[in-house]
Parts: C-alpha cells; structure tokens; sequence
C-alpha cells in the first residue's frame, strides 16, 4: 500500500474539482451570506459577557444543515464526514 505524500490532500481536491464536485458547485450557486442578518435574529446569540465557549458560526451551521438535508445524513454521519473529508471542508468552512 502506497503512504500518503504531503500533497495528495490538494491532489484529490483537484481531481475532484475536474470532475465537477457537487459540493463546489453548490457553494459557488448559493450565497449563503444572504441569510446571515435572519440567521442572527433568529438565533439571538447572548452577548458573550457571562463567558462560555463561543457559538458556532451561524452561517457554517446553516450550510451545513442544508448539506446534510439534501443527502439524508444523520447528525452522526454528518459529523464523521465533516471531520475526515477534505472536500466537504473545503465547502462547509470557505
């Protein structure tokens, strides 16, 4: 079995950019920072004051929530993906 080399994370991406990566195109059509303002209200973040960690960016949860409805992803597998596929960071956290 081949060891992974130090690039083949950008090489895969590229592949996958050739081949019309759906995430890409997804990420590239909606523009997400449209709902940021009625993200922001509906959420009604505190204001950080009494400590805590920070919340999660509301429009990286909101992507993320798409993602997952329109491929019928349970909360678990979502996270897996998340964590351990370079392209679905590479749309997710743009």
């Amino acid at each position: 079995m081949k060891q992974s080399g130090f690039f083949d994370v950008e090489e895969r991406l590229a592949r996958l950019s050739g081949l019309g990566d759906q995430l890409e195109v997804f990420s590239r059509t909606v523009d997400f920072e449209v709902f940021r303002p009625d993200l922001g209200k509906a959420l009604a973040y505190s204001d950080g004051s009494k400590g805590g960690r920070p919340p999660f960016d509301p429009v990286l949860m909101f992507k993320i929530l798409v993602i997952q409805t329109l491929n019928n992803l349970s909360d678990e597998r979502t996270e897996y993906l998340i964590n351990g596929n370079p392209p679905i960071k590479r749309v997710t956290f743009e």
